[in-house]
């Protein structure tokens, strides 16, 4: 590898540290007023966004952790972490998913709607175009590195943008013909797509320097 290779990889990967973190910022701004919003709607949807953004939090504190070893100790010395911190992005997105069919589960046998949150819905309309970026960014860089647990942690960017959206509808519906159900059935809308890249990221094949 040239030094001009390395010293590219090391910016991706200082660029990588300073997404984590601003995604740290975020999640947990997001946690604190959609599980707030969500107790005082009584919003199943709203409380699982909040506990999304805890995940992602603990997903992006991985992340960092990885990504200092690398910058430390070399690309070389990063791949026992890059497998260890791919294994727990993906054990991150089961909880998620567990956790989502569980709710959407529940939200349909008690039969309780959620209560219009004018601040969920602020909330969740700010979120979608911020992780659409930080999304974005990180799967460009995941590529780059090579990083299958970058790519796991963008996708739960992804993920909270997916539940944004589906926050949105529900709460509009809500508002609009009173449909209790409508935020349960479109949350499981995702479920495939976090069981997906879940086992993808659990099998944590050695990605580093596959580019």
């Amino acid at each position: 590898m040239t030094i001009a290779a390395t010293e590219g990889r090391a910016d991706l990967v200082q660029r990588a540290l300073l997404l984590e973190w601003i995604t740290i910022a975020c999640t947990v701004l997001e946690a604190a007023v959609a599980i707030g919003a969500g107790v005082a709607a009584h919003s199943i949807t709203l409380l699982a966004f909040g506990l999304d953004s805890v995940i992602e939090s603990l997903s992006a504190g991985v992340l960092i952790w990885r990504l200092r070893i690398e910058l430390k100790h070399g690309q070389a010395f990063s791949e026992t972490a890059e497998r260890q911190a791919s294994k727990i992005g993906g054990g991150l997105l089961f909880a998620l998913a567990a956790y989502v069919v569980l709710s959407a589960a529940w939200n349909l046998w008690t039969r309780q709607g959620q209560e219009f949150s004018t601040v969920g819905l602020g909330l969740a309309l700010l979120a979608i175009p911020i992780m659409y970026f930080l999304a974005k960014q990180k799967i460009y860089i995941a590529e780059k590195i090579g990083s299958r647990a970058l790519r796991a942690d963008a996708v739960e960017s992804i993920t909270c943008g997916w539940l944004s959206l589906v926050v949105v509808a529900g709460l509009t519906v809500q508002y609009l013909i009173g449909a209790w159900w409508i935020d349960a059935v479109t949350s499981l809308g995702i479920v495939w797509f976090l069981v997906k890249e879940g086992r993808e990221a659990w099998r944590a094949e050695e990605c580093c320097g596959c580019h």
